[in-house]
């Protein structure tokens, strides 16, 4: 068999039959974005935009009310994609502890 059958068989192959873990797994790999190129911040240092980014997010839920989870999801992600997780995770634990300077819940 040739390379080139192999890949052709790879692809015309069915997809097997999921289940629910997997089609969500299946769901959120296909849906992973990170955040677009904003022109603001041209430079190679990134700690801005990551910054403005989050906060995107938290004004999102502040203006959303009762959908903010659904509606805010990609802002988050934009964060978590271009934000260091301990940033991320100490940006939320001030906030829970009414101490953040950014975007008030």
């Amino acid at each position: 068999m040739t390379n080139i059958s192999k890949i052709n068989k790879i692809f015309s192959d069915k997809i097997p039959e999921l289940d629910e873990k997997q089609e969500d797994l299946l769901h959120q790999v296909k849906n992973v974005r990170t955040t677009p190129r904003d022109a603001r911040f041209p430079s190679q240092n990134q700690a801005l935009h990551c910054w403005n980014r989050y906060n995107e997010w938290l004004l999102c839920k502040k203006q959303s009310g009762d959908d903010a989870d659904e509606k805010c999801q990609v802002y988050r992600q934009y964060a978590s994609s271009i934000c260091p997780s301990p940033w991320i995770e100490n940006w939320d634990e001030s906030r829970e502890e009414g101490t953040f300077m950014g975007i008030k819940d």
